[in-house]
């Protein structure tokens, strides 16, 4: 009989235990785990593993499905390599390349002899359909890095092989789907019977892949126009594609050919041309409204467009919508019984929208305060009056939430949407979401000027999510204008900051499973030095040495 090991069940708190090397798979289907969906992976001492995983020791194991975060990432990528698959048999001469998230889906595109047809979609979308009904598996290989480097000359994925020459490891892994095979960041589901929900539709020149929604997992999310976001990600992709930085590899390519400081001089001076094209002169704005998720550098954004209205003749004043929080026992409350700051109603709207409306008719206005230790707002004799060359600038999540300035009327207002939307992406199969440039970026701020651990950042990040999208993100196409504050060399200069910070975080904490994921990213880049970066950059804002105060 051979050796026992006890394994915990954290979904039902139960303790069995198996003969050493069972699945995954074999525990779950022994403990009859049910999720609110189809289970696809687990966390294994706070380390996400896929069900084929064969278990020697003694280990604590809670099953998740897609509304977990780790397994959506699963069941997208493991979507990506169904696509390609399908792309490659459906669509022959034709490249596949995972561009970005957008419409709540991830836009694809399609580089062959011609653009890409409703009907040749409908084919795609029928042939991918009947790979799920086959069940077929996605198998799992791990090899000396040599041979899959050869794999993939034959594939002719340059991208993925520079890759694995500058991480240096004995042994890569790679997946294989019948008789093709791909490379992904991260696990895939076990089989293609686990894809059941998605969508191929058509969008602008390319296709979108639609995902389940996260917590209605057998409805595919519904698609939402977002044009203006499409059309800043385009320009972007546009951008990195002229300065041949559309990867990891391109950029580790750059370091190594000591060309780096080149592209952080470039990028920051389109950083700039950008900003001074936004603050040019309209006569009739009164009003700038930046709104935009977190560590999105929304406050060094302002603080420079700041300086660029005031080259264009124009005096900014900054209005903070802080000051009009509601008395805190008038402040709403979450579903937890939790003061909700994040909340519209959570603001004075009537009082500010009464003072916006004074400051455009000339008048003089004594400006709130707020006291966070007390709860209570105040007066300390803060007035402000607006003249003719005077414009208000006023950031906040709520920005762009109509109802925030509902009696302005919209011709004295110009929006501005500011998020970091990274427009590298890992290779062409694998993308790197927005949210990890902006949690990256929020770990190193929150560490050197919040004395927060990157345990405490990660645990508060979903909570963070929930917000944006309730508050943020429904509004991003009211905007005027849209600007990224994302920078194509910034993930390498954040890399030699973030990865000890990642270190400290405990095997035992639940944080252990995503502070694991970054570190396997940032193994992909070679890190860069950041004494070329300008004080006024915005990634200053977390990195520190910024010539603006904060």
């Amino acid at each position: 009989m051979s050796q026992q090991i006890e394994i915990k069940c954290v979904n039902n708190n139960t303790y069995k235990t198996y003969n050493r090397g069972v699945t995954l798979k074999q525990i779950a289907d022994d403990h009859h785990i049910k999720l609110r969906s189809e289970i696809i992976g687990a966390m294994v001492n706070n380390s996400l593993e896929q069900l084929s995983y064969e278990v020697f020791h003694p280990k604590t194991v809670e099953f998740i499905d897609i509304t977990n975060p780790d397994g959506m990432r699963m069941y997208i990528r493991s979507l990506s390599f169904l696509l390609y698959y399908a792309v490659e048999n459906v669509l022959p001469g034709t490249k596949l390349s995972v561009e970005h998230s957008v419409s709540r889906g991830v836009y694809c595109k399609l580089d062959g002899p011609h653009e890409v047809s409703f009907d040749e979609i409908s084919k795609l979308s029928e042939y991918m359909r009947n790979l799920v009904q086959q069940d077929i598996p996605f198998e799992y290989y791990q090899k000396e890095t040599e041979k899959v480097i050869e794999l993939f000359k034959e594939q002719g994925f340059e991208d993925k092989i520079g890759l694995l020459e500058s991480r240096g490891h004995h042994y890569s892994s790679y997946y294989q789907l019948k008789d093709t095979i791909a490379s992904f960041y991260g696990y895939l589901v076990p089989s293609t019977a686990y894809l059941k929900v998605f969508d191929v539709n058509k969008y602008y020149d390319g296709i979108l892949l639609q995902i389940p929604r996260r917590f209605e997992p057998e409805e595919v999310e519904r698609m939402v126009i977002q044009n203006k976001m499409f059309e800043i990600f385009q320009e972007y992709s546009h951008w990195s594609k002229v300065l041949k930085v559309t990867n990891i590899h391109d950029l580790n390519t750059l370091q190594k050919n000591n060309k780096a400081q080149r592209l952080i001089k470039v990028s920051e001076a389109f950083h700039e041309k950008k900003i001074g094209h936004i603050a040019e002169r309209k006569d009739h704005v009164r009003i700038i409204l930046i709104s935009g998720p977190s560590s999105s550098g929304k406050t060094t954004f302002s603080k420079r467009l700041a300086i660029q209205l005031m080259v264009n003749g124009l005096r900014p004043h900054t209005l903070s919508l802080d000051n009009y929080f509601v008395d805190r026992e008038k402040t709403p409350l979450d579903e937890n019984g939790d003061y909700d700051f994040e909340a519209l109603e959570a603001l004075d709207i009537d009082q500010f929208n009464q003072d916006l409306s004074l400051l455009l008719k000339g008048e003089k206005v004594d400006l709130p305060k707020f006291s966070f230790e007390t709860g209570k707002r105040y007066y300390d004799n803060t007035k402000i009056r607006l003249k003719k060359n005077d414009i208000l600038v006023i950031e906040g999540i709520h920005g762009l939430t109509p109802e925030l300035t509902h009696n302005i009327p919209d011709s004295f207002k110009f929006k501005i949407y500011v998020s970091a939307l990274t427009s590298i992406n890992i290779d062409s199969h694998n993308r790197i979401p927005t949210t990890d440039n902006r949690l990256i970026r929020r770990i190193v701020r929150d560490y050197k000027y919040r004395n927060y651990s990157a345990v405490d950042t990660l645990s508060r990040w979903q909570s963070v999510r929930r917000g944006e999208d309730k508050h943020i993100f429904p509004y991003q196409e009211e905007a005027d204008v849209m600007f990224n504050t994302a920078l194509l060399y910034e993930l390498a200069v954040l890399k030699p900051l973030v990865e000890p910070m990642l270190l400290e975080v405990p095997h035992n904490k639940p944080e252990y499973a995503e502070a694991s994921r970054l570190l396997y990213f940032f193994s992909y880049f070679d890190s860069i030095q950041s004494h070329s970066i300008p004080p006024t950059s915005i990634l200053r804002e977390f990195l520190g040495g910024s010539s603006f105060d904060y």
